[in-house]
């Protein structure tokens, strides 16, 4: 089968490899500050931005030292801005603005990406969106992570998966490209609940997508959970076998930006396997030759930029 990878997107609507720059504009989520609940969601430790630049340092400041950081093994003359940290549009509308704008307006940046939730999507913040976007194209990143409310509820998620479908017509009504996130292995999803998820994703107008397998990290309320023994986890080449089994619903228009996700290293507590990239990679590559989801060229076309 054919995967439309992130790095084969690319290549054809840049011209070349991009690479992420982990930035931030804010510092906390609607379900943090009691807007719209407290503590965050379960699996989340520093706003799923433990990567990321702080929001304290100018834009301009964080991209360089992003760029720094990464000089070792990217060679190229473009990037991504992706504002990761926490919910990116839950600031006030001025900083929001002034901060896409400045990283839109830069040579070195080919594409803003914005990581946000839909209750976070009114239609000031839309209209902010769809002017960056007049500058520089802008991709919205929602962290859905499934459509069942019942497990959303149980992770804190602090609000009903209809909101994310109607951000996505509206998004997509503005022109602005959407990145749906989802989780696998979410505690008490089966397999045929997780294709429910995809399914539904894909058959919204949505352009991208970013699987994840779950990870427990140190401080967070997930953990809790972890050391109870009621987190089950997918070894790694039963994972694979997973993404073996999902991958042929996800439609060729559908881009895959990721399939396994990384936890920081430090607060990793399961699964400890996902840390070994080379490991993770190699094991991929075998299962999907071996139960022919893709073809032999796949992992070498992908991996510099890809979904990995």
């Amino acid at each position: 089968m054919y995967l439309n990878t992130l790095s084969t997107h690319l290549k054809a609507v840049c011209g070349e490899k991009l690479y992420r720059l982990g930035l931030s504009c804010a510092g906390t989520c609607p379900n943090r500050d009691g807007t719209a609940g407290t503590g965050g969601c379960a699996f989340c430790a520093a706003g799923s931005g433990s990567f990321a630049q702080s929001c304290t340092v100018p834009v301009g400041v964080q991209i360089e030292r992003a760029k720094a950081a990464v000089a070792a093994k990217f060679r190229g003359s473009r990037y991504i801005a992706y504002f990761q940290s926490y919910t990116s549009t839950h600031v006030a509308p001025e900083k929001l603005e002034a901060s896409l704008r400045e990283a839109a307006e830069r040579d070195d940046i080919a594409v803003v990406s914005v990581a946000t939730r839909p209750d976070c999507l009114g239609s000031e913040v839309t209209d902010i969106l769809a002017r960056v976007a007049r500058i520089k194209p802008v991709w919205v990143e929602l962290g859905l992570q499934t459509v069942h409310d019942g497990t959303a509820a149980m992770f804190n998620r602090c609000y009903p998966t209809v909101l994310f479908f109607d951000a996505v017509r509206r998004l997509d009504a503005l022109g602005l490209p959407v990145v749906a996130h989802l989780i696998l292995g979410l505690p008490g999803e089966t397999e045929d609940m997780m294709a429910q998820s995809i399914d539904e994703v894909c058959r919204a107008p949505v352009s991208g997508l970013k699987l994840a397998l779950l990870h427990v990290l140190r401080g967070t309320p997930l953990e809790a959970l972890y050391r109870q023994g009621r987190v089950p986890f997918y070894t790694l080449e039963a994972y694979a076998d997973l993404l073996c089994s999902l991958l042929p619903r996800v439609p060729a228009s559908v881009v895959l930006h990721r399939l396994t996700g990384d936890g920081n290293k430090r607060l990793l507590l399961s699964p400890l396997w996902s840390a070994d990239k080379k490991r993770v990679l190699n094991t991929l590559h075998r299962r999907f030759l071996e139960k022919n989801v893709v073809q032999g060229s796949f992992f070498q076309k992908s991996i510099d930029n890809g979904c990995y």
